[in-house]
């Protein structure tokens, strides 16, 4: 840990000539002590690195001198490629390594280029989650990202979701973990099943639903990765159709005309298209009544309670009863 930090203390003085001991102990979260022990650790090491006081002062390296930790390990250069992936990097696990590699590279740029760089990170940021949706880390996502990186076959637990209300199921499936896609701040693992072969071996999970994770039992060499796949490709082109399959469930509901346009902001797309083409015409009252495919009765009660009374649901029973027993609560809380 401490051998990291000096490397990256060493660079950032190397990258960033005169930077100060606060720049420096913001930078790799410790605290200006540590800094000054640090430099001090540096110097025995045979860095010649050198503390200036004034205006202009700050952390430099002897003229002349330059570090040879430049070098860009295999990690590094494979998180250079996600560098504008904050989230998801630190998601990975790999923050601390980004950070290296983008230190190692500013360190061999002219000051030229090494200004360009900064400037493109101050003006663009990617966020990648939806709005008002805290995202949550999956557990074992380092872990399961480890496997992708490796080419190691996994076995994993996997919690699918109950149709109609049925509570989840565990099972457990093999896997060669091909990539990680990050879509609206949930995170997906693609793969195929070992021996498969063909595109019905594909899978893709939710890794928020892996409950458990471990090397595949007898299969400890790295898996054969078929060189024609493109994740992004196939993501493209199974999107659409997976997230489809996750509507395993239909509720029929009754929808006012300002619920019918709220509708898409609340369900989940893929549904909405297929929901619309079912919809019938207008009562007296102006209100449809379609079919919703929803993931389950648990997530639709989720969703459709934010449209309040502009959705009746009719079916399934149950449904129609928790909503049903939602109002009568609220009726009570507010003295109706």
């Amino acid at each position: 840990m401490r051998a990291s930090r000096l490397i990256r203390m060493a660079l950032l003085v190397q990258s960033r000539p005169g930077v100060t001991a606060a720049d420096i102990a913001r930078e790799l979260e410790v605290s200006e002590r540590t800094v000054i022990r640090d430099a001090q650790a540096l110097q025995d090491a045979g860095v010649p690195i050198r503390s200036e006081r004034g205006r202009a002062g700050g952390y430099r390296l002897a003229p002349g001198h330059r570090t040879r930790l430049t070098t860009l390990h295999p990690s590094d250069a494979e998180t250079l490629f996600l560098s504008g992936l904050p989230t998801a990097l630190r998601d990975l696990g790999l923050a601390g390594a980004a950070d290296a590699a983008r230190l190692k590279l500013s360190a061999t740029l002219l000051p030229s280029l090494r200004e360009a760089a900064e400037s493109s990170v101050r003006r663009f940021h990617l966020d990648a989650p939806a709005w008002f949706r805290e995202p949550s880390v999956p557990e074992l996502l380092p872990e399961l990202a480890r496997a992708v990186w490796s080419d190691r076959t996994v076995e994993l637990a996997y919690a699918r979701p109950g149709r109609d209300g049925a509570p989840s199921r565990t099972v457990t499936r093999l896997l060669e973990p091909y990539g990680l896609v990050l879509k609206a701040g949930v995170w997906y693992v693609v793969g195929r099943v070992p021996g498969g072969g063909g595109d019905g071996a594909w899978r893709t999970y939710r890794v928020d639903r892996v409950t458990a994770l471990s090397p595949a039992p007898g299969l400890d060499e790295p898996f054969v990765r078929d060189p024609s796949f493109e994740l992004a490709a196939h993501w493209q082109a199974h999107a659409a159709g997976f997230a489809r399959t996750l509507l395993r469930t239909t509720v029929t509901v009754r929808l006012t005309e300002r619920g019918l346009r709220r509708l898409p902001a609340v369900v989940d797309a893929a549904g909405v298209g297929e929901a619309l083409g079912s919809a019938t015409a207008p009562d007296e009252a102006g209100r449809v009544t379609l079919d919703l495919p929803v993931e389950s009765e648990e997530v639709a009660f989720d969703q459709l309670a934010g449209l309040g009374a502009e959705v009746e649901v009719l079916a399934p029973a149950g449904l129609r009863a928790r909503f049903r027993e939602r109002a009568r609560a609220l009726a009570e809380l507010y003295g109706l």
